[in-house]
């Protein structure tokens, strides 16, 4: 018999002569932690964690935003926590998602209503644009600007999506992805919270996920009551927030 699937928890056996469709079971590995606004069990076997837009042109001082006039000390919040966290969860087994933006060098799947948002006045740099301290394109598949930042070095194993909507799950394959790990329950990480960290998370939950926010993780360049305002959707909507520190105490005290 010959093993097929996208990965050892999604796989059945084959032959000439039969088919075996039963996959292998998964033993459960419950943490407990907490978390907001009550504490909250999850299996690591069956989460993942996904990190949106960690990347140049959103963190690095010679990245878009930053050209643009942005203080990107907030975007750069993130980078320790996830430095600190990301191996306990890859130790752990938790597959780790990079969902950055990343157009298609033609530009030809954006609107000019999305390309409205990045150059309200048609004029400067928008996506795809040559930015002039880097020489990239704005946001560009493959460029320096859609890179992970240098200190968040993304492991061999982890997983890659590009997008171009401020949620990770339109017109992307992070869907399919995730169902065939398979996980049923997504941490969240990145910046911009109140963009495209929160868009993706309610796309997730919209789609039947389980949704939680590693709360120290994710940040915005935008006013503090921006990410307030999303916390508080979080709770009443969305799921859950907690600090990276009480799920890295769960899993390796």
């Amino acid at each position: 018999m010959t093993r097929l699937g996208p990965t050892p928890r999604n796989a059945w056996d084959v032959s000439a002569d039969a088919a075996d469709l039963v996959r292998a079971p998964v033993p459960p590995r419950p943490v407990r932690f907490a978390a907001e606004p009550k504490p909250v069990a999850l299996d690591l076997a069956r989460t993942a964690i996904i990190v949106v837009d960690m990347q140049n042109d959103f963190c690095h001082q010679d990245g878009w935003l930053a050209g643009i006039g942005v203080d990107v000390s907030g975007a750069r919040a993130p980078i320790a926590p996830l430095v600190r966290l990301l191996p306990v969860l890859r130790g752990a087994g938790v597959p780790v998602v990079w969902v950055n933006w990343g157009t298609r060098p033609d530009r030809m799947n954006l609107s000019p209503a999305l390309r409205h948002v990045y150059d309200p006045a048609g004029t400067g740099a928008g996506l795809g644009d040559t930015l002039p301290r880097s020489g990239s394109a704005v946001l560009q598949q493959g460029s320096w600007s859609a890179q992970v930042v240098d200190e968040l070095l993304a492991a061999p194993g982890d997983i890659h999506v590009a997008k171009h909507r401020m949620s990770g799950f339109w017109d992307t394959p992070l869907d399919s992805i995730l169902r065939n790990l398979p996980v049923t329950t997504l941490l969240f990480a990145g910046v911009n919270l109140d963009q495209c960290v929160l868009h993706t998370m309610a796309d997730a939950n919209f789609l039947g996920y389980d949704t939680l926010l590693v709360e120290d993780c994710a940040a915005t360049t935008n006013p503090v009551f921006c990410r307030d305002a999303t916390l508080l959707n979080i709770r009443q909507i969305f799921g859950f927030h907690f600090l990276s520190t009480a799920l890295i105490e769960a899993i390796a005290p």
